[in-house]
């Protein structure tokens, strides 16, 4: 075996174990100290902090389809916002409808149709009554969508700063559709007040519980996934694609086949993020759809690292965790804080969170003080 081999056969083995010693600390370490009895205990995780973490992991899911994408196969999209967007619709659909009575002005339709005065339900919203077209649509719409876009952009042969900025455009003009209020989906105020999901308060903390565990199930299924993918042929072309298409071409593949089924399992993955989401926060509204949130994924995945998957989860759980801290006692300083932060990135540790770790292994700062020089940096830093 040479010697590259061996050190990514070490490096996936590292991330392997890291990933089941977080699984392990996710689904059973927090969800057991959040039921300890003593809520003045230091061992006790209080319930607004194990959903604050259930939010977080939805957004991990969400960076792994991100990295699938762009840490893998080099196509940077500025527009996921957009398929998280119709995911968490989808579900928020459903569970407006399921308020009926115990809405504010007691009418069996949302209340911001009453407020603008729909007098019936519209066509588009009478399927998501049923719990399962919603769970379904929320992870087929936004699949639909990418394989609609997909296609035509990359038929198209549209790639680089291109692809980037018609995503873009694509996320800003879905964020001025789902203001309007002609579209019957709650405009700038969104979909909230959510009371219930298949009968269970979503009030009570053990229906909050549930959902957490859930999530971390379903990021479980999506690291795997993706992990999966990769590890196929079809993720030694992706990979290939991303270091150099014209040689993928040039060797009788189609690489805009291939892009497109990478982009299409990416938005799959974002709309299921936002169909875990919603229930877990209790809203959706346009601003979580649109062009600034988008570009706040692609830090996520930046600052843990691309081109590594479990770099997108601790992206997307640090940064959101950081966010929760500075909004709280300082919200003037968030844009501060992730411009700064995505500059410190870019010019300091270009390969995130888990690329300097790797260069800061026992074996490296050895090396370091033998030479008194930069280690090399490893292959997956590299990229």
């Amino acid at each position: 075996m040479s010697a590259d081999a061996t050190d990514r056969h070490a490096r996936n083995g590292a991330e392997g174990l890291t990933f089941w010693f977080v699984g392990l600390f996710l689904l059973v370490i927090l969800p057991v100290l959040n039921v300890l009895p003593g809520e003045d205990s230091w061992l006790h995780v209080s319930d607004f902090t194990l959903n604050r973490f259930g939010k977080f992991l939805a957004f991990a899911i969400l960076a792994l389809g991100l990295d699938l994408i762009w840490g893998y196969t080099g196509i940077l999209s500025l527009g996921h916002g957009v398929f998280f967007g119709l995911g968490a619709y989808c579900i928020g659909m459903h569970l407006m409808l399921t308020i009926g009575k115990e809405s504010v002005y007691g009418s069996d339709l949302p209340d911001f149709m009453v407020w603008n005065q729909v007098k019936e339900l519209p066509l588009f919203w009478k399927p998501f009554y049923s719990f399962f077209v919603a769970v379904f649509g929320a992870i087929l719409v936004p699949t639909l969508c990418a394989l609609l876009f997909g296609y035509l952009a990359f038929r198209s042969r549209i790639k680089g700063v291109y692809f980037a900025i018609i995503t873009q455009a694509v996320a800003l003009s879905a964020w001025l559709v789902f203001n309007r209020n002609e579209t019957n989906l709650g405009g700038t105020n969104g979909l909230t007040d959510f009371k219930q999901i298949l009968g269970f308060r979503l009030s009570e903390p053990g229906t909050q519980r549930v959902l957490y565990v859930i999530t971390v199930l379903a990021l479980g299924g999506a690291y795997f996934l993706c992990r999966w993918i990769i590890q196929s042929r079809t993720g030694k072309v992706l990979i290939a694609i991303r270091d150099s298409e014209q040689r993928v071409l040039f060797s009788g593949y189609s690489p805009s086949n291939y892009k497109l089924f990478v982009f299409v399992v990416s938005a799959g993955l974002a709309g299921l993020a936002g169909m875990l989401y919603v229930p877990q926060v209790g809203i959706i509204t346009p601003a979580q759809i649109g062009v600034l949130p988008s570009l706040e994924m692609v830090i996520w995945v930046a600052v843990g690292g691309r081109g590594t998957l479990i770099g997108a989860i601790i992206g997307a759980v640090g940064v959101n965790f950081a966010r929760s801290l500075l909004t709280n006692y300082f919200p003037e300083l968030w844009p501060f804080f992730i411009g700064g932060l995505f500059i410190l990135v870019v010019l300091v540790f270009p390969d995130g969170l888990v690329g300097l770790a790797r260069r800061l292994t026992p074996e490296s700062l050895r090396g370091l003080a033998q030479s008194g020089k930069p280690a090399p940096a490893s292959e997956g830093a590299a990229r």
